[in-house]
């Protein structure tokens, strides 16, 4: 099967490819989010901490977008995505300049090709249809759902999307896991699809990916199989509230990274659930000139230790304009059996089982 998503890619860029003649007009955006706000975290074994934090709502960056025609309806395209700390001025990523994303493509009305360093279609399906916080914030879905590690982005990632038709889309991923000796190690295949159209949005998102790791000359191969992550949300906005749902299952070694893997709370280390399911309900709200978030998650452990969750949050944005909100958040965590599940935000996993965010957002 994921021979054939990469024979159809290969198949697409072709088609691209001979469709173009040369017409160039080019564009170039520079683009990104201004996040910082002040967090506190209850709950944890070292105690509460209060502090200046870059991107609790959305990680804060700056990015690089063009476009060039080529004519014939085709056009090429890159975007260039860089996460920085806003409260130190450093970069988000110690190792990767362009962390985020790191991509270029082509695009006609057939769809859309991809290549480069990407978000999964398994975390956009999170962002776009699932979680009324959209990720972001102390009552992020990121809580009790696996949003975390190659989950959200991967690396050297071949991406079709469809375009649209009446409504419905899809995309399909490759990663390649580049490891001498085996064509399956390291390798993580997602796809997603769905309708939307008017009030409703609905989307099913798969992410499968195998964690094996090939042997060198000094060390010996290490065989931890693969594993598999199903997604199914949808939202409906009735004007004046929107509902949103999600289930998830999550089967496998490294199914389900927990976000904080630093032992939070002491004791027995937690284990991370290799069988586990997720459920989401949730609503945004409009409010005076702004917006009330909230929803209500459950973590169902089905191996033997057991360790559910319940989690809740809620939180608030303001806009004082186009481009600049104010917010306030809180999430809380009811852990069972030793379950290590931490109050995150958009850029931290965090240290607790109860937090709370107040911050200011720019966008440009």
């Amino acid at each position: 099967m994921n021979y054939k998503h990469l024979s159809a890619a290969l198949a697409v860029a072709s088609a691209f490819i001979a469709a173009a003649p040369v017409h160039a007009q080019s564009n170039v955006t520079i683009y990104g989010i201004a996040d910082i706000g002040i967090v506190g975290e209850r709950g944890g074994a070292d105690g509460n901490v209060t502090k200046l934090t870059s991107g609790p709502a959305a990680a804060s960056r700056i990015g690089f977008k063009g476009t060039e025609d080529l004519g014939g309806g085709l056009s090429a395209f890159f975007i260039l995505e860089a996460g920085y700390n806003l409260d130190t001025g450093t970069q988000a990523s110690s190792t990767m300049l362009f962390n985020r994303q790191a991509l270029v493509g082509l695009k006609n009305s057939a769809g859309t090709l991809m290549l480069g360093r990407q978000t999964t279609p398994y975390h956009n399906t999170l962002v776009a249809v699932a979680d009324p916080f959209a990720t972001g914030y102390a009552g992020s879905i990121k809580n009790t759902f696996p949003d975390w590690g190659t989950n959200v982005r991967t690396n050297n990632t071949v991406m079709v999307a469809s375009p649209t038709v009446q409504g419905w889309n899809g995309d399909v991923a490759y990663s390649f896991g580049e490891q001498a000796g085996s064509e399956s190690a390291g390798r993580q295949v997602g796809t997603s699809f769905g309708y939307s159209s008017g009030p409703l949005a609905v989307r099913f998102a798969y992410n499968h990916k195998n964690n094996d790791l090939v042997g060198t000359p000094t060390t010996p191969a290490v065989l931890r199989g693969s594993a598999s992550n199903k997604l199914l949300a949808a939202n409906y906005n009735f004007g004046f509230i929107k509902l949103f749902a999600a289930v998830g299952i999550d089967k496998g070694f490294n199914a389900a990274p927990l976000g904080n893997t630093g032992n939070p709370y002491g004791g027995v280390p937690p284990t991370a659930s290799t069988d586990g399911r997720e459920a989401l309900l949730g609503f945004t709200m409009p409010l005076a000139t702004g917006t009330v978030m909230a929803s209500v998650m459950h973590k169902d452990d089905r191996t033997a230790f057991n360790q559910d969750a319940n989690t809740w949050g809620v939180g608030y944005v303001y806009p004082v304009s186009r481009r600049t909100s104010l917010y306030t958040a809180y999430g809380s965590i009811s852990n069972r059996n030793g379950a290590g599940y931490t109050v995150a935000n958009n850029s931290e996993s965090g240290s607790g089982d109860r937090a709370y965010n107040l911050g200011l957002r720019h966008n440009f």
